[in-house]
């Protein structure tokens, strides 16, 4: 059976389902996807559904103070109504195909509940089920909200320059064709993947590759459409249809990962189809056999009835939701958000974990590591970096704002510049107090393992270089440790960034298993890589172009602080406080539960055979059949509330 369809899944009184991370800031030049989010009652489940509780609730207290079934009974009446009309709906029209659907098996429960007296707990079936079919529909609206988004990130018209010569035009993305040459100005979103045929600038790949820095681009360089240009005009010829672009493969590689999750979801269709034919066959032998051998009509009924209700899967689906709830709320408490009872279990079945380097096991943003003057330039350390800050200060590039950020946290004195030019792909240049200042040259600007280095030239003449990384989380190295041990396999590094960026970053946390330059599609492959191997992988990622290995994965949990919102939404968890220990820590905390898990169901499961068996058998009073049933229940219940008390999260961070 389904197992939303017996209880809702509440985190401090909000769905969890529907509960996500706040949108935090970003990095200022990565174009995001707007949010348009469905709101909870935009949804006629949600709205049901509300009707459904509000009715349950104002008639609760006056059955139970012993009102006239006038005052209570109509309410009841709603809550039946208005929580159970969609879903018996859709059972008929199962019946219709022949198919008996689970969710109309607990609506006849509920009202055959009634037919004998008891109203109250038919009414909270219908209650739960409508909740349970709200949220549900609530997930289903906010992912296809962040698919939508996703392909906002790549602009609706593009200039596109006539093979004639003739004058250019604004086109829509959409019409492009290979082989079309448009022009990309600066600070415009690149329309279509392709390649630069004239001029030089940088581009903004955060959302397609992960990098943290803006990429030169020269002629013959590769774009990609949805990136973001930087100070320089290009020429773009394109190379792919605008469907078959980079962004737009996310997009169907997102629904295409979604989609290899079913055979886990017809799995449990068959079983609620087999449970829903088996209780009914059940309950109609119950019935008609004594019924044929002369008992009476009122009795015979007493007991099917009986029989439905303690043969009823909500003491099994309950049996499991307590502790998953409670490692959930657990967790919560400690800044990660698993959204749902089925996430929360998920995490506890991993084999192997794959983790994205920017964003993830770094910070994202890059910083001054080191400040060299050659001997002879006249500068100290703070010297050379004020004069670069100098020349910087005016300029958006992410390396001008760390300078210029170094020297403000070494307080120095910043002078003013003229005569500021930026120099797309290359740096910039300006006069400080009377002398020329350069920072970049394309000769002398270049990646390492290190990080990322530039020179400084005054007047013509070197005077120091700067080093940029991107910083290492300080927990990162732990993190992966704890993972290798949690899980008995050391982690995978699976990044857009280059090689040599890529294994200084494995070094320092002792990673093995390094894969680098990796488009959205290749971190996908990896990931199906592992999992054709046998093993059920954990992907940690934050960025739009992690969101289809996240989908892929068996597991997946994105970096809050700075995530998007396609990674967040698509993600199983999110760390809201970007604490990567807190990644083993749920693994742990899962494994626990699911533990407890088997112990609630051998309970569950018992106590359910002892009822069904003393109903058949001999004669199980009704009231006596319901307090077993919901005896076994506040067990089981007890039992996974265990998980709640603030030990069992210290056990899974020193475990």
């Amino acid at each position: 059976m389904n197992e939303s369809s017996c209880v809702p899944v509440f985190l401090y009184g909000v769905p969890v389902s529907a509960t996500l991370a706040p949108s935090p800031a970003r990095r200022p030049s990565a174009p995001t996807a707007p949010r348009r989010r469905t709101r909870v009652l935009a949804l006629p489940e949600a709205r049901w559904a509300l009707v459904s509780t509000v009715a349950f609730l104002l008639a609760l207290p006056l059955d139970l103070a012993g009102a006239s079934a006038w005052l209570h009974g109509p309410l009841y009446a709603v809550a039946y109504a208005a929580g159970g009309w969609e879903p018996a709906l859709e059972g008929l029209r199962a019946l219709r195909e022949k198919s008996l659907d689970v969710d109309l098996l607990m609506i006849v429960a509920a009202l055959g509940a009634a037919s004998i007296g008891q109203v109250l707990d038919g009414a909270l079936l219908i209650v739960i089920f409508a909740t349970s079919g709200a949220l549900e529909a609530l997930a289903t609206a906010r992912t296809a909200d962040s698919v939508r988004g996703l392909l906002d990130l790549a602009p609706t018209t593009a200039t596109r320059l006539p093979a004639d010569g003739s004058a250019e035009e604004t086109v829509p993305t959409g019409e492009l064709a290979v082989g079309d040459v448009v022009l990309v100005r600066p600070g415009e979103r690149i329309g279509a993947d392709g390649r630069v045929l004239e001029g030089e600038s940088e581009a903004d790949q955060a959302t397609i590759t992960g990098e943290p820095l803006p990429v030169p681009k020269s002629p013959g360089d590769e774009v990609f459409a949805g990136t973001l240009n930087g100070t320089g005009a290009l020429r773009v010829r394109v190379a792919r249809d605008p469907a078959d672009s980079v962004i737009a493969r996310i997009v169907s590689l997102v629904e295409e990962a979604s989609r290899t999750k079913a055979p886990t979801q017809l799995f449990i269709e068959k079983v609620e189809q087999r449970y829903a034919v088996g209780v009914v066959v059940a309950t109609l032998a119950v019935f008609g056999v004594p019924l044929a051998f002369g008992e009476d009509l009122t009795a015979a009924l007493l007991r099917a009835m009986t029989f439905m209700i303690v043969a009823s899967p909500c003491a099994v689906v309950l049996a499991t939701m307590p502790p998953l709830l409670s490692a959930i709320a657990n967790a919560g408490r400690h800044g990660v958000l698993v959204k749902s009872a089925v996430a929360m279990e998920r995490l506890g079945e991993i084999d192997v974990a794959a983790l994205d380097k920017t964003g993830t096991l770094t910070e994202g943003m890059p910083e001054v590591v080191a400040v060299r003057p050659p001997p002879g330039s006249g500068l100290d350390e703070d010297g050379l970096l004020a004069l670069a800050a100098s020349a910087e200060h005016r300029s958006e590039h992410p390396l001008a704002r760390a300078v210029v950020a170094a020297a403000g946290a070494r307080g120095l004195r910043v002078a003013a510049a003229e005569a500021f030019v930026a120099l797309p792909g290359r740096g910039v240049r300006a006069t400080v107090e009377g002398r020329v200042v350069t920072v970049g040259r394309p000769g002398e600007h270049g990646e390492s393992a290190n990080g990322t280095t530039v020179l400084v030239e005054r007047d013509g003449a070197a005077v120091g270089t700067l080093t940029l990384a991107d910083r290492l989380r300080h927990d990162a190295p732990a993190a992966v440790s704890a993972l290798t041990a949690v899980t008995g396999a050391s982690p995978v590094l699976l990044t857009g960034d280059n090689a040599r960026a890529a294994a200084q970053v494995a070094s320092d946390t002792g990673i093995a298993d390094v894969r680098a330059g990796l488009l959205p599609q290749d971190k996908v492959a990896a990931v199906r890589e592992l999992q054709d191997g046998g093993a059920k992988v954990l992907f940690v990622g934050d960025g739009v172009n992690d969101a289809p290995a996240l989908a892929a994965a068996h597991s997946g949990v994105a970096m809050g602080r700075a995530g998007s919102d396609l990674a967040l939404e698509t993600a199983d968890a999110v760390v809201v406080r970007d604490e990567l220990g807190a990644i083993p820590a749920v693994v742990r905390l899962s494994r626990a539960a699911r533990r407890l898990v088997v112990q609630n169901l051998v309970i569950a499961g018992v106590c359910i055979a002892v009822l069904v068996v003393w109903d058949l058998v001999g004669h199980l009073p009704l009231p006596l059949g319901v307090a077993g049933h919901e005896g076994s229940t506040v067990v089981v219940g007890l039992n996974g509330l265990r998980l709640l008390r603030e030990g069992a999260w210290l056990r899974a961070t020193r475990a």
